[in-house]
């Protein structure tokens, strides 16, 4: 018996070693270009849909921000983060971006007290550089955030182009946190 399961056996043993000993034939250069350009499209498309969906890459071009952002520096975004109080964000004004850090969430009722900052009745400390007043404000003062809008501030307190002139910012009109800084000039 086991001399017949010897000769069942033998013809696929022998056939599994042959397939074994065979070369593949080499890719022509036809496939290996196929294969590279399907390889940098497939690469293209994945970051073109992290840079539409996931991060947005900005340069700003105003000291508003100054000295945490530079005119000049290159900064990456991410969408989908939570923001909270004292974040850098990315937001739309007139279809033009703007770089802010949030100084008031929904409900928090905003006050400048002559150079100071108060937030529902209680004074900020920031690490704000320049003072903040309310001279050239727009809006009035106190000012109640409203529902799904945040309260935006430049840290160059001197260019009032943010919530003081504008109003809260609505959270759909932010672009992103920003999450990444490369300072190209004044290094």
């Amino acid at each position: 018996m086991s001399e017949q399961w010897k000769e069942d056996k033998m013809p696929e043993e022998v056939d599994n070693i042959i397939e074994k000993g065979k070369k593949k034939s080499p890719k022509t250069a036809t496939a290996l270009a196929i294969e590279f350009f399907i390889k940098v499209a497939a690469t293209v498309l994945i970051v073109f849909l992290l840079c539409t969906f996931v991060i947005g890459i900005h340069v700003n071009h105003s000291n508003s921000n100054y000295p945490m952002l530079k005119d000049g520096d290159f900064c990456v975004t991410f969408r989908h983060a939570r923001v909270y109080i004292g974040d850098e964000i990315v937001y739309n004004n007139d279809r033009k971006l703007i770089f802010g850090r949030i100084a008031a969430m929904p409900g928090d009722v905003i006050d400048i007290d002559g150079e100071s900052l108060v937030v529902n009745g209680k004074g900020v400390y920031e690490n704000a550089v320049y003072p903040t007043t309310a001279e050239g404000a727009k809006i009035t003062f106190p000012y109640t955030v409203p529902e799904d809008s945040v309260f935006v501030l430049n840290d160059y307190r001197s260019d009032i182009n943010d919530s003081r002139t504008y109003g809260a910012i609505s959270k759909s009109d932010i672009e992103g946190k920003v999450v990444f800084i490369l300072r190209r000039r004044g290094i």
